[in-house]
């Protein structure tokens, strides 16, 4: 019974083992799976500061620093300032980002068809509502 970490890191790296193939396949170069979180807080929220990101993936503020920084050499996001408050810095998806997103959402609708392939839709919605008890 306490094989749960065990599993759930085999699934983490099936997963980006899939994302990085699928990567790869759409010719999208220099994202890794783990840049996943932030495009996608960006894509459902807009921008974004690293304090919301790094709450919303559950990551600390310089990791999310690290990943931010190769997102915005990539081309994908960019700094700008608050115009109401100078000591805020928000994250905004640029262009690039925003013509990514069909291929985002393609591969994660395929990761997660992967993922639940042999579980009922009951089986999925408890496995979900049990992970996020976890979390």
């Amino acid at each position: 019974m306490k094989e749960a970490q065990s599993l759930i890191s085999k699934i983490h790296e099936k997963g980006n083992r899939f994302i990085t193939e699928q990567l790869n396949a759409s010719g999208t170069e220099g994202l890794v799976p783990s840049h996943g979180d932030i495009l996608a807080v960006l894509y459902f929220n807009g921008k974004s500061t690293m304090k919301d990101i790094a709450d919303k993936i559950h990551r600390t503020r310089p990791t999310v620093t690290v990943l931010v920084d190769k997102l915005e050499k990539l081309g994908f996001v960019q700094r700008e300032k608050s115009d109401t408050d100078n000591r805020v810095t928000y994250i905004v998806p640029t262009q690039k980002a925003l013509d990514f997103k069909p291929i985002f959402e393609k591969i994660s609708k395929e990761l997660n068809k992967l993922l639940y392939k042999n579980l009922t839709e009951e089986e999925a919605q408890t496995l979900d509502k049990l992970l996020k008890k976890m979390l």
